[in-house]
């Protein structure tokens, strides 16, 4: 344990999780998956890993449908005529719809429309996130977001609103992946700042409103991009890996920083903390910064088709990505005989404020492969304000603490280095059907 603590308290001294946060958000910007800056996004995390020394550098193609943003705007017709603040879900088709609104105050109401009720009519969830620091308030706010355009064509809509699945008050619109189901054809869909949000509910408490909503945006062909690999080798166990992994790819409206430059960060520098104590530990340290979560984990998902063989060599599997708040909560999906492993994992966490919990999921792109049989870990970040700027315009450099963001590295550092010593396994073993 006194090697953790070592680890441990370096981490919390260093600023290198934040000057590779800071290198992303400022050198490449925002990374739309599919875009110029994603494919700039690899070349750097290619020379990052190579700058930081790993011993291994690697990547793995991803292909994915392309989506683009060019423009969007919705204007209020008529007597109160004047501009909403909206941004273009991700998948939405381009189109100019002109139609009289009606509002739902949530996904349900929308889904219980009867079908034919909205014929030419532009549909508007008015549903309000709940702020919660495990972000559980996402789940309902972002199902309006995957679902509410489906049961809004059924109904007849040729047209989707949304007021934001975000827990702020700024007039910055929160974008995100939406879903069209089979069968259907697509139709214009947006989000509303949460602020207009407000102001259209109040025009329509006035009577009717008739709004015009404009996107050129949509899917232009196939892209390949790479899960960017980088690897510490173990010393005595190196083809048994601890991965930690974080997503490349952002939204385009801010700079991806919270979501999710500051996992790169967090799990780069914590590797390279590993990397420099005197001796490596036991098994190898992998660092994953997977492509295209943004748009439906196809990095996640391509990580564990190409890896599937692999599922017993992954001692325990980890993804950082949900913004730069401390933590405060460890968990993993470990069976019972890793319990001494893990408790000593917790024993260490615990000088940095987090407790042990019996919470928590593995992360988004970690979850295909812990659904075929990797052990996962979890590391509960204080996400009380991550939906203010999650994917907003707002999600900037300037949103995240240093002093939290060393905090979280040193637990993963912690976590990993002593993951990578522990005897025995974490449970990481293929699923049988």
């Amino acid at each position: 344990m006194a090697v953790a603590a070592q680890l441990r308290a370096q981490a919390l001294q260093s600023t290198l999780s934040w000057d590779i946060t800071e290198s992303l958000t400022t050198e490449i910007g925002p990374r739309l998956a599919g875009s110029e800056a994603d494919a700039r996004a690899v070349e750097w995390a290619k020379a990052k890993f190579a700058e930081l020394g790993f011993d291994r550098v690697w990547t793995e193609p991803v292909t994915f449908p392309k989506w683009e943003r060019r423009s969007e705007r919705a204007e209020v017709l008529g007597a109160s005529a004047q501009p909403l603040t909206i941004t273009a879900l991700g998948g939405s088709p381009a189109g100019t719809v002109e139609a009289e609104v009606v509002r739902f105050a949530d996904l349900a109401a929308l889904e219980a429309a009867p079908a034919g009720s909205l014929a030419g009519k532009l549909a508007f969830v008015d549903y309000r996130m709940e702020r919660a620091r495990d972000g559980s308030g996402y789940g309902p706010g972002g199902r309006v977001r995957s679902r509410g355009p489906s049961a809004a064509i059924r109904a007849g809509a040729v047209g989707f609103l949304m007021r934001s699945a975000g827990t702020d008050s700024h007039r910055n619109p929160h974008t995100g992946i939406t879903r069209f189901d089979d069968g259907l054809a697509p139709v214009p869909a947006a989000a509303l700042s949460v602020p207009d949000a407000d102001q259209l509910a109040r025009l329509l408490a006035r009577g009717p409103v008739r709004l015009r909503l404009t996107l050129d945006c949509g899917w232009d062909g196939e892209y390949t991009s790479q899960n960017v690999i980088g690897e510490i080798t173990g010393r005595s166990l190196p083809d048994e890996v601890v991965l930690l992994g974080a997503h490349l790819d952002s939204w385009d409206l801010g700079t991806g920083a919270v979501d999710d430059a500051a996992g790169i960060g967090i799990t780069m520098a914590a590797a390279k903390l590993i990397a420099g104590l005197g001796q490596r530990p036991a098994r190898s340290i992998r660092v994953v910064a997977f492509a295209n979560e943004e748009q439906g984990l196809h990095g996640g998902k391509a990580y564990a088709t190409a890896h599937a063989a692999d599922i017993a060599r992954h001692q325990l599997v980890a993804e950082s990505d949900f913004g730069a708040g401390r933590i405060y909560a460890f968990n993993t999906g470990a069976p019972a005989h890793a319990d001494a492993a893990e408790a000593r994992i917790a024993e260490a966490l615990a000088p940095l404020g987090i407790e042990r919990s019996d919470k928590g999921s593995p992360g988004p792109d970690v979850g295909p492969i812990a659904a075929q049989g990797a052990a996962w870990a979890w590391l509960g970040q204080d996400g009380s304000d991550y939906f203010d700027y999650h994917h907003t315009p707002d999600d900037t450099l300037d949103k995240i603490d240093p002093a939290a963001l060393a905090q979280n590295t040193a637990a993963w550092a912690v976590m990993a280095y002593l993951a990578a010593e522990a005897e025995g396994g974490f449970g990481s073993a293929p699923r049988v059907p």
